[in-house]
């Protein structure tokens, strides 16, 4: 378990060299950050003045390595819109993300691993038909459409809840609905093809023919082995939430780290936008990470194969 837990966090590792890469090359994405940051009517010599205050006049490279150093130890720089802190920006909006993030995902676990148990159990039956249905249309559905829809039966035919803010608990259910919706499909889908798969297997066979009970066989020996690809799926889901979510509270006003990003992007405030793709990025590939640990944990042949 530790050569594999070594080989990847090498992976990790370098991945996440090659992820801030990319999110340092966002400076240079738009042309030159001196001139985006001047504006169009600047003169020479103020596009010289803030390429020279800023350092962008040095080599590419010496900018990545001290930006890099920086970020190590949590400093993304200032915020060119909000003259604070990036890092500050960051800790006081990512806790309303995270919170979105993890109520979505559970959100999505309790709605499809049942779903896709029961569509297992009872193939070709109403069940499955029901969770096939809820399936497709999750796949087929724009995540903001359906932000728009709840936002206009929940809150303007009916309005029993809050449509902006992140105040209170009702503030985020519409939001975790729809961002938890959107992983949905996936997950139930995968979930009922690991069941079928373990439910028609040898050892399944066994077990009910040496009269063990019903949810003994199903829950302790099928669906330990069918969600294994599901732990993975899950990790992965969570990360792309993480960044989904820029859309999504957007719609519903939540200040996230994915509404600093929005705001952001509109006001060419590269250091914040830097750091929230940085961040939501390394989220992404720590989950990836836990989530092959913990897939060899369940299935040893994985720390072999």
């Amino acid at each position: 378990m530790l050569v594999y837990t070594l080989k990847r966090l090498v992976v990790a590792f370098l991945v996440a060299v090659t992820v801030s890469g990319i999110t340092f090359s966002l400076t240079y994405l738009a042309g030159d950050p001196a001139v985006a940051m001047a504006g169009e009517t600047a003169s020479d010599a103020d596009i010289e003045y803030i390429r020279e205050l800023y350092g962008f006049d040095r080599p590419i490279y010496v900018q990545y390595l001290e930006w890099s150093a920086k970020a190590i130890r949590g400093d993304f720089g200032q915020s060119f819109y909000f003259r604070l802190p990036v890092a500050d920006l960051l800790l006081e909006r990512l806790p309303v993300s995270m919170t979105l993030g993890v109520c979505a995902i559970s959100f999505a676990i309790i709605l499809s691993i049942p779903l896709g148990v029961l569509a297992a159990m009872r193939p070709n039956s109403l069940i499955d038909r029901l969770a096939l249905g809820i399936s497709v249309v999750g796949q087929a559905m724009p995540s903001f459409w359906f932000a728009l829809m709840l936002i206009v039966i929940f809150a303007v035919w009916y309005p029993i809840l809050p449509t902006t803010g992140s105040e209170s608990w009702e503030h985020f259910i519409m939001p975790t609905v729809v961002l938890g919706y959107y992983a949905t499909p996936a997950i139930m889908r995968l979930t009922r093809t690991g069941m079928l798969e373990v439910l028609g297997s040898d050892y399944i066979r066994t077990a009910r023919a040496k009269g063990l009970p019903q949810h003994v066989v199903l829950f302790k020996h099928a669906l330990r082995n069918a969600v294994i690809p599901v732990v993975s799926l899950a990790a992965v889901q969570f990360g792309f939430m993480l960044g989904g979510s820029i859309v999504i509270e957007s719609i519903f006003a939540l200040h996230g780290a994915g509404y600093l990003a929005w705001e952001s992007i509109g006001r060419n405030d590269l250091p914040v936008v830097q750091a929230v793709v940085l961040v939501f990025s390394l989220f992404y590939i720590v989950l990836t990470f836990l989530s092959d640990l913990l897939n060899a944990w369940l299935d040893p042949r994985i720390r072999v194969g």
